[in-house]
Order: structure tokens, then sequence, then C-alpha cells
């Protein structure tokens, strides 16, 4: 599903063309310094409404206004503040609802100042901040990020939260005030009751304090109301998926130009989103994590036009103010992003690729594989090698649940490199290598096609209590079974960081390579990245250089946290994760259907 949208009709706002997004890649300090200014000022308007109304005093319009009106607008002052607050971030990232409103909520930070008696410097850097924002206006152009309806109760939520510990902070700061020794139930009876307008127990010595708590309160509730309506009422945009229609076209992409990247058939995850090139000869799909637009492996289609799908990427990414990066490029896709984006390449590790032709058991260095191979098959299993089309329904159903319980409710990791489905009818091409013991199925495999004449390693699977050596004897089946299938080429596991690991091993190694493997085995007890490098290594594969490419080394953080995310390794916390997931597994379900 291309999520790319219409080109805008407001010149106030002009559309991305490559030289705009250069233009404003030079001027990247405008939204970042506009953002933390307007955090600032937000900060500053709260705290000095929160004080001077904690302290009951008001500015000199006091005199000739009547307390509920400067109580309001103290009230209001700290309204404005806290909404500033909240859009600052919005405002970093381009965000052009964001501008908007904060362009107005400065307007009335001025007159709310004004109305309060506050100095005229309190006055000017709420103004000059406005006027600057205004001259440098097209300089925020990113659209909305997609937001579902569910996002809006989780943005209910945590506004409400934020709503009671201002209000229980508003009431209890001086308790010399209240009447009475008040509960902390009577006062969270108050604070909900305050949100909606209406009266609650709590009875004030000064009268001009309660009408800013309740002012306050109000202020509080309407913005929950009216951020929650206006997120429940926007058009609904739904989570990253990949529709039938540009399946069917990202699969004769794959018939005609699938041999150029091992990876391509994992483009066809339903979790993702794809955008076309004008030609349609070439396709890229992406997922949006942490305000990351993460893309894998290479384009799909013609290399001559993948030109052409990169720059409507880049351009997706710039109309969003998007992170672009794509993880797992090979040296030919990195060249082709690096020259037409602008990105900068850092190698992750490398892909195990046997030559099917080259490979044999015998010799010395392949000593510990025959050994373990003709262990394990002594020990009795027994291994099948078959298109996942020659399976029965029944077959697959089978071998899916079995792989669902030896995962014992561990999240289904995988997106660059990951198909993240077994047996799906449209998946007949892939190759399923079984392990049985006693007729009972312990371990497989499963490849999907590289091009015409290859396999790319998917899923393995075992379980945990079967004999050490089995998935050896699996990769030994698949090897050799391979001509038979027509195979040619096999690419194993991705060796994160493996020139590391093979510069430490060396004679001679200095210090510093020295530390990172320490690092890397450090990290190994979480990621297995020594364990799958050594694995890899017993079939001696050719090594494929594999990159992330990223726009600036600023943004690595962001995006490493967003690729283990997209990668299931790192989960944040989210409200409602279950029911998300429970709709993208129906939505996937209807598609398979």
């Amino acid at each position: 599903m291309t999520r790319a949208g219409r080109p805008s009709r407001d010149s106030f706002f002009p559309v991305s063309t490559p030289a705009e997004a250069l233009r404003r890649a030079r001027r990247s300090w405008t939204p970042t310094v506009a953002g933390w200014a307007c955090l600032l000022i937000g900060l500053l308007d709260a705290a000095a409404g929160l004080r001077r109304g904690l302290i009951g005093r008001v500015g000199p319009l006091a005199n000739i206004l009547p307390g509920v009106v400067t109580s309001a607008a103290t009230a209001f002052t700290v309204v404005i503040g806290l909404l500033l607050v909240l859009l600052a971030l919005a405002l970093r990232r381009r965000k052009r609802r964001a501008y908007r409103v904060v362009v107005v909520l400065l307007a009335l930070s001025v007159a709310g100042h004004l109305l309060r008696g506050h100095s005229w410097r309190a006055v000017l850097v709420s103004l000059l901040l406005l006027v600057w924002l205004l001259i440098n206006r097209r300089e925020f152009y990113a659209l909305g990020d997609p937001l579902t309806r569910l996002r809006a109760v989780m943005v209910a939520v945590g506004l409400v939260a934020m709503d009671l510990a201002i209000g229980l902070l508003s009431v209890s700061a001086r308790p010399q005030i209240l009447l009475g020794s008040p509960s902390l139930a009577d006062k969270l009876g108050h604070v909900l009751a305050g949100l909606v307008g209406v009266g609650g127990p709590l009875r004030f010595a000064s009268e001009r304090y309660a009408d800013f708590v309740s002012a306050l309160l109000l202020g509080l509730g309407m913005i929950t109301l009216l951020f929650t309506a206006y997120l429940a009422l926007r058009p609904e945009e739904p989570a990253a998926r990949l529709g039938p229609h540009d399946e069917t076209r990202m699969r004769e992409l794959l018939a005609r130009s699938g041999q150029h990247d091992s990876l391509g058939y994992f483009a066809l995850r339903r979790d993702k989103s794809v955008l076309w090139s004008e030609s349609g000869k070439a396709a890229v799909t992406y997922r949006v994590e942490l305000g990351v637009m993460l893309a894998s492996g290479d384009p799909l289609g013609d290399p001559e036009a993948w030109p052409g799908a990169i720059r409507r990427f880049l351009a997706e990414a710039d109309r969003h103010a998007w992170v672009p990066a794509v993880m797992g490029c090979s040296e030919t896709g990195g060249q082709v992003w690096t020259r037409e984006g602008g990105l900068q390449a850092l190698e992750l590790g490398d892909e195990a690729v046997v030559q099917v032709a080259d490979f044999s058991l015998s010799g010395r260095a392949m000593r510990n594989v025959r050994q373990m191979v003709a262990r394990v098959a002594r020990a009795g299993y027994v291994t099948q090698v078959r298109r996942v089309g020659e399976l029965s329904v029944a077959e697959r159903a089978r071998i899916g649940a079995q792989a669902a319980s030896w995962r014992a409710g561990e999240s289904e990791r995988g997106f660059s490199m990951a198909l993240g489905r077994l047996g799906d009818p449209a998946d007949d091409d892939c190759v399923l290598v079984t392990a049985h013991h006693q007729d009972r199925l312990v371990a497989f495999l499963h490849f999907v096609p590289w091009g015409n004449d290859g396999l790319s390693l998917d899923l393995m699977r075992r379980d945990r209590n079967a004999d050490p050596g089995l998935n050896e004897l699996l990769i030994v089946s698949a090897l050799q079974a391979a001509g038979s299938l027509g195979v040619t080429r096999v690419s194993l596991n991705f060796a994160l960081f493996r020139s590391t690991f093979e510069r430490a091993d060396r004679l001679g190694a200095g210090p510093v390579v020295r530390a990172m493997r320490n690092l890397l085995r450090l990290l190994s007890r979480r990621f297995q990245i020594e364990s799958l490098y050594r694995f890899n290594a017993k079939f001696a594969p050719q090594w494929m250089p594999r990159y992330l490419l990223y726009p600036k080394a600023s943004d690595l953080p962001r995006i490493a946290l967003a690729a283990l995310e997209a990668e299931a390794f790192v989960r944040l916390p989210r409200l409602f994760q279950a029911e998300v997931e429970a709709d993208a597994a129906a939505h996937r379900a209807r598609s398979a259907g």
C-alpha cells in the first residue's frame, strides 16, 4: 500500500523538491532552535502562571478587572504554556500542524501576558519567537504522522494523567487556604469535577485562588477533550500493510529481477508499505518506527529504475520529516542510495552465501561439520527437503503450530531478513527442510526464493531438547538437495560485525579491535552475534557485506533503536499493543484468504 499523499496546493507550504530538500538540510538548525525556544517559553509561561496563581498575585490590572477575569488569565497562561511544551517536539520535527498551532498559541500568550500586566520582557520574548517563526514558515512543511483512532485513546490516557498531576498540585500546594481537612479522595474528586467544569467538594479561603483553580482545571479539560476529539474524528490511517495489488506487482518484479538481492523476497512482508518509481519498474518497501522511515535491502526491480524509487522514498521522508534509513543493503545498492540520496554508509556485517557447486563435506576444514552430521544421523534423525507447494494444508498447519510452540511466546523477530509467515499459499516456491526423530517433527528450516536459482534462509526452528548438531544436518541436507531443485547458491544467516571478530582473531590484533570484540561478546549474550558468525563460518561461505545507510551520525542512535524495534529485539512500552497486533494479524488473515 503506497501511502504517498497528493501534492499540496497550498502555496504557503510548498511541496518538497530535491533542491528544496537540500536547502532545508542546510538549515536544519531552524526547527531545532524553534523547538527548544517553544519548550522554554512554554515552561516559563506555565511556571509563571502557577507561581502567581499559587501566591495569589495578579498584575496591575487586578485593581480594575474582576478577580475571576485575572484568575482566568492566570490559568489561561498556564494552559498556553503546557500546550507549547506538548508541541515543542513536533515543532522540532517540522510538523506543519504543530507550527500553525504554535503560532496561534504564541499570539495568545502575548495577549495573556499583556492582560496579566507582565513585564515587556516576557511579551517581547514570545513576540520575537512569533515573528521569527512567521519569517521561517517554509521550514515547517512536514505532514502529520499516520495515527489511528486507537492512538487517540492512548493520547487521552496520557493527557488525563497529566491533568490529574497538575490538578492535585494546584489544590495541594497551599494547604493553609483549604477549609477543613479534605482527604486525597476529596482532592481527586475536586480535580475530576473541575476538568468538566463542575464544582467540587473543596472550599478555599481565597475566592481568587478558587477562581484560578477552577479556570486551570477547566482549561486542562478542554485541552484533553479537543486533542482527543481531533485524533478520534480525523480520517483513520492504518498501520503499514502491503495490499494484494502491490504484492502482485512486486512478485512480477521479483520474477524479472529477483536475482540481484537475496533479501528481495522479504520485501513481501505484509506489515510493510511500498513506494513505486514513476515507471513502475522499481519499488522500495519500508516501515516507519519512532519517526524513522526504515527500508530494508536493495530496491526491487530493474537496477536502472532504482534511482526513481529512491528519490520517491526520500521525498516521502522529507514530506513527513522522517529520518530516512536503509538496513542491510548490498554494496551495489548502497552505491546507488548514497549517490541519489547523499546518505552515508556503515558496514553492518556480512551475509554468508554458499555456492552449491563448491560445497563438500570432505577435507580437514569440514571435519567438525562432518562429524556432527554423522552423529545426529546415527541417532536416528532423518530429513526431508520439499517445496512448500508439495505440503498438504494439514501438514502446513501442523508445522506452523509446532513452530509457534517452540517459540514459547517470544516475539516473532525479523523485518529486513524474515518473511513473517509460514505456509502461505502465495509462497509455494519456498523450500522447507524438516527433521524427524521417530516420526516426530523436531526441527525445520524455511528458505525463500532468491531469483530463479537461489535460496535465502528465512527461519530456523527446533525442539530445544533435540540433540546438538541438528541445524548442521538441516543445512547440509539443503545444500545436498539444492541441485535437484535447480538451486546454485544458498544464503545463510547474516553475521553482524563479522569483520571485527575476524580481525580480532588475527595475529597482532590491536587493543581497539580486541576491545570491540569483547563488547560484541557481551552483546552476544542477548543478540547471538558471535555464535551466528561462528556457526556460518563452518560452511566455508563467501562473505557478502551488508550496509546501514543513514543521513548523519547524530541520527544513528535513533535509527539503531528504530531498527531494534522493527526487528523485535526491543519492545518499547506501548498501550494496547495486543489490540494493535491482533488487528494486524486479522488483516493478514484476510489478505491470505
